[in-house]
């Protein structure tokens, strides 16, 4: 049996990027920080950030491209894909991507509504968060 799971907590370093594909589909690029700390051998504190290419496809990334803006907080959950391709120079160039599956809007939207509302690309949202979702979007907004 193999996994493929990702689950991030950060916060966004811009605004998503939403784009439609010739064939109609909505996709949104967006570029996710994480952060840890440590203490070393030394005892001096450590940090670190990572930086995460993430795409949302369809309705969520819709959503993501309305209520996310630059430094909000977010979980995404998804799996890890590389593309590749041959750039303009003939060199063959990789990118590895969060494919996200689920989104928490963890801090509210870029207009500072209710925190910590979910969205899914495809599976049902628990009956528990469906209240905050009605109130923060359209009902034809939602992914489900």
């Amino acid at each position: 049996m193999d996994l493929n799971r990702v689950t991030i907590i950060g916060r966004l370093t811009r605004d998503p990027e939403v784009r439609t594909t010739p064939n109609g589909k909505t996709v949104a690029s967006m570029s996710v920080a994480t952060g840890r700390s440590w203490v070393d051998q030394s005892g001096a504190k450590q940090e670190k950030t990572e930086f995460h290419n993430c795409v949302l496809w369809g309705k969520l990334g819709e959503i993501a491209g309305q209520y996310l803006a630059k430094g909000r907080k977010v979980y995404l959950e998804g799996r890890l894909e590389t593309r590749d391709w041959t750039g303009t120079d003939g060199v063959k160039k990789y990118r590895t991507e969060i494919i996200a599956e689920n989104m928490i809007m963890l801090d509210g939207n870029k207009t500072g509504g209710a925190p910590s509302t979910q969205f899914s690309d495809g599976a049902p949202i628990p009956s528990s968060h469906v209240e905050e979702v009605v109130e923060e979007v359209k009902v034809e907004d939602i992914p489900f």
